[in-house]
């Protein structure tokens, strides 16, 4: 007669599920890390593009709108921290008084992938009737 034996311990199919089972858990936690890191890279890019906007606005404040309609349309690029960035300034006369519709773009390439950020502004310029107004009463 042969003894019983108690075995304690996992058969083959067991130890296996279980390794299939880790390895997937851990191929989605990497998953999840890479696409939360790549996340937050495109936002730090898209927050320094509002930063690029809004510096370019603030300009347009202070030199005003009627020397950017003199220029025209403006473009350029910029650089910050290794990232490279387009901008450019279009208006358009609105028709109303001296409004002007002002809308500033920023766009770079990510990955061979285009993204841009625009911002579009009205703002008041030097109406014509002030300045008749200030040569005839001069």
């Amino acid at each position: 007669m042969r003894a019983k034996t108690n075995k304690k311990g996992f058969t083959l199919v067991e130890v296996i599920s279980a390794s299939i089972i880790l390895c997937g858990a851990v191929m989605i936690v990497g998953a999840i890390g890479t696409k939360t890191l790549i996340g937050t890279r495109l936002n730090r890019r898209y927050e320094m593009a509002a930063s690029l906007i809004d510096k370019q606005l603030s300009l347009i404040d202070y030199i005003g709108i009627d020397s950017i309609v003199e220029m025209g349309r403006m473009d350029g690029e910029f650089e910050d921290s290794g990232y490279s960035y387009n901008w450019q300034i279009e208006t358009e006369y609105q028709e109303i008084d001296s409004l002007y519709l002002v809308t500033v773009t920023a766009s770079w390439v990510e990955g061979n992938r285009p993204y841009s950020l625009s911002v579009d502004t009205m703002l008041d310029g030097e109406t014509l009737m002030e300045e008749s107004g200030a040569e005839t009463g001069q």
